[in-house]
């Protein structure tokens, strides 16, 4: 499916109503219409057809109806499923904001995407660092919702870094940072 209208179809179908918050797309099992030519990259744009989507409202609504189901991403409504690629997660950790210092509950690490969804990393909202099998350069997630991650921005990271405290785990001295109680390593402390 490349038709352009397809975009504008999809945003048609999403329910409208005066209720705050995510459309419920993990109650949503419409059939699979195959797949659409739109792409989230790397950085967190969007692209429809290869062009840009530059409107930001409508980015974020495309957002609110975005599904992972294994490894695949989807766009769904009450009455369609249409594939999308994404070439690695489908949002970006754009900032940081650090309530309260230390260790343990005293500290909250609240992060924003480039969707505008806020989450506070915790048990329900894990950070976890990936290391690239090939440079070895680490590639920080934060769980932003229902089965779908945001890549934290390298500026982000580099603000976790500055947080850091040493933790031994498993016998092993690992740098991390501390968020509503929970610890999330971010690598091995250097010798």
């Amino acid at each position: 499916m490349s038709d352009p209208g397809k975009a504008g179809e999809l945003l048609a179908q999403i329910p409208k109503g005066g209720a705050k918050g995510l459309p419920p797309v993990h109650l949503w099992n419409p059939d699979f219409c195959g797949d659409i030519d739109m792409r989230i990259a790397r950085d967190g744009s969007w692209f429809y057809m290869g062009t840009p989507i530059g409107r930001k409202p409508m980015v974020r609504l495309f957002s609110t109806i975005l599904r992972r189901d294994g490894d695949d991403y989807f766009l769904v409504t009450p009455v369609e499923k249409v594939g999308i690629r994404v070439d690695d997660a489908p949002f970006v950790a754009v900032t940081l904001r650090v309530e309260g210092e230390g260790e343990g509950e005293r500290q909250a690490l609240y992060f924003t995407t480039n969707v505008e969804d806020e989450v506070l990393a915790g048990a329900e909202h894990p950070l976890r660092v990936e290391l690239d099998a090939g440079t070895q350069e680490p590639a920080p997630y934060v769980h932003v919702r229902a089965n779908l991650e945001a890549l934290v921005h390298r500026n982000v990271f580099y603000q976790l870094v500055e947080l850091a405290v040493p933790r031994e785990i498993d016998g092993q001295t690992w740098l991390g940072v501390w968020s509503a109680g929970a610890f999330f390593p971010l690598g091995p402390q250097p010798d």
